[in-house]
């Protein structure tokens, strides 16, 4: 090999920290935008409005299943290649680079030939049907989405990969090029060329096309892995072994599309028993509004699990290497550094609600879109420092190689909770149980990654070589 990556066991954590995560937090900044962008071009326009947000949220789930995919074997193979030069050993990763770039391009085939066929089935399990117009905007918008989605997949299954080589530069150009094309083509095809819907996803597409060309150049070119063509094959062990590692990635990120199909359903439901939302001209509010605020948790989001995700090769470099006091004095600094992000958010929504809402075309939209958007962002994330420091405990468990212990408070959070409590408050409190169930998921979490951090800090306490 050419280059080595043996400075991540003896510079200063701190210096790590900021070469690695902070591109990392940009190229998942960017990789939200797109999203956010198209949501943002779609409530400015008047002839999409509140239908084109509702539509846009109806889809979003969607598209993290197609994420989640990507991130679990792009997420797990960057722990997993960490891990193993740390251990000194080249040529499982090199295979689990090989393998994992075969997964994504079936598994991505395989989704979106499911896309195409059940289309129709898939926006009503998402709550597509809410009104006849909200489905309209919907299914142009997931058909060309869909179209994308090899794209899309693969880009950002290599992005933690390139990471792991050692760029985590390269991993932000590539997510940034893409989403530069997206936010110069959406205005042109929104508002120009006047195609709504199918112009923001054709945007979009387009910027995933670049993104995943400049990620197989990478591939051809990479720095310190170089994986030959004897590499590119799928290997029980290796494939087994990088799944387990990325299966957190996959259910922080599933079990929000099954988080967002319960409250997108209970919004429908309970909405139409609302006196104000059960009239067919605010329908599609309750749905509009939820899901612009679940976009500013994205981009909270995206921070945090920039943050932890790009300490990943950090983490099991020295984890491989039994360097556990570097493990320790980093997994300090992050958990700080996320809470101070979570204090950040829940000023801006406590503090600055209407302003948020400003952002996505609130100026257009009736009082009641305005009042119910306060309220949503004050109630839904009024625990976001708590969501935070969760979400850093799940990742950095994972790249300790703890697959078991992070993917069992993944799920307790995303699916016992998260969609648990979607479905059970809104029976006693209506409208407002769903907004409270983002809340109270998080304290509850808390408390048992509590007990997590605590057994993790005593374990780094202790000598020897953890494998």
């Amino acid at each position: 090999m050419e280059q080595s990556n043996q400075h991540l066991g003896t510079e200063r954590i701190g210096n790590l920290m900021k070469q690695y995560a902070i591109p990392c937090i940009i190229s998942l900044l960017v990789g939200a935008l797109y999203n956010i962008v198209d949501q943002i071009f779609i409530a400015n326009a008047s002839y999409l409005g509140s239908y084109g947000n509702a539509a846009n949220t109806v889809v979003f789930p969607l598209t993290v299943v197609a994420l989640a995919i990507a991130v679990m074997i792009g997420d797990g193979c960057c722990a997993f290649v960490s891990i193993s030069l740390g251990k000194q050993e080249a040529g499982t990763a090199k295979h689990s680079v090989g393998s994992s770039v075969i997964m994504t391009v079936v598994s991505s085939l395989i989704l979106t030939a499911i896309y195409l066929i059940f289309s129709d089935q898939i926006i009503a399990m998402f709550g597509g049907t809410v009104n006849a117009e909200t489905f309209h905007h919907s299914h142009e918008y997931f058909f060309y989405i869909s179209l994308g989605i090899p794209f899309y997949m693969f880009g950002q299954a290599m992005n933690p990969i390139i990471r792991a080589d050692g760029d985590p530069k390269f991993a932000m150009i590539s997510t940034l090029a893409g989403a530069v094309i997206n936010i110069i083509l959406d205005p042109i095809f929104i508002f120009v060329f006047r195609w709504g819907m199918m112009g923001a996803a054709v945007a979009t597409v387009i910027g995933q096309i670049v993104t995943a060309v400049l990620a197989i150049w990478y591939l051809c070119h990479m720095k310190i892995i170089k994986p030959g063509k004897g590499h590119y094959r799928l290997s029980g062990p290796v494939c087994g072994r990088t799944l387990a590692l990325g299966i957190t990635s996959f259910l922080s990120q599933i079990s929000l599309v099954a988080a967002m199909a319960a409250i997108n359903n209970m919004l429908r439901k309970y909405g139409a028993m609302d006196a104000v939302f059960g009239q067919e001209q605010y329908a599609q509010i309750p749905m509009a509004v939820v899901g612009i605020v679940m976009k500013f948790f994205q981009i909270v989001i995206s921070i945090v699990v920039g943050m932890a995700a790009g300490c990943i090769p950090i983490v099991g470099f020295n984890m491989g290497a039994g360097k556990k006091d570097r493990v320790k004095a980093l997994f300090s600094k992050l958990l700080i550094a996320e809470a101070c992000v979570g204090a950040v958010a829940f000023i801006l929504v406590e503090f600055f609600p209407r302003q948020l809402i400003g952002i996505f075309g609130a100026a257009n939209e009736s009082v009641y879109y305005t009042e119910f958007a306060i309220k949503a962002f004050r109630t839904y994330l009024c625990m976001v420092i708590f969501a935070c420091v969760n979400k850093a405990c799940f990742i950095f468990l994972q790249a300790m190689g703890k697959a078991a212990a992070s993917t069992a408070l993944s799920m307790i959070r995303e699916i016992v909770f998260g969609v648990g409590f979607a479905l059970l408050l809104p029976i006693f409190f209506g409208l407002d149980g769903v907004l409270y169930s983002m809340p109270v998921s998080d304290i509850l979490t808390f408390l048992v990654a509590l007990v997590l951090i605590i057994g993790t800090y005593r374990e780094l306490n202790k000598g020897g070589k953890t494998l």
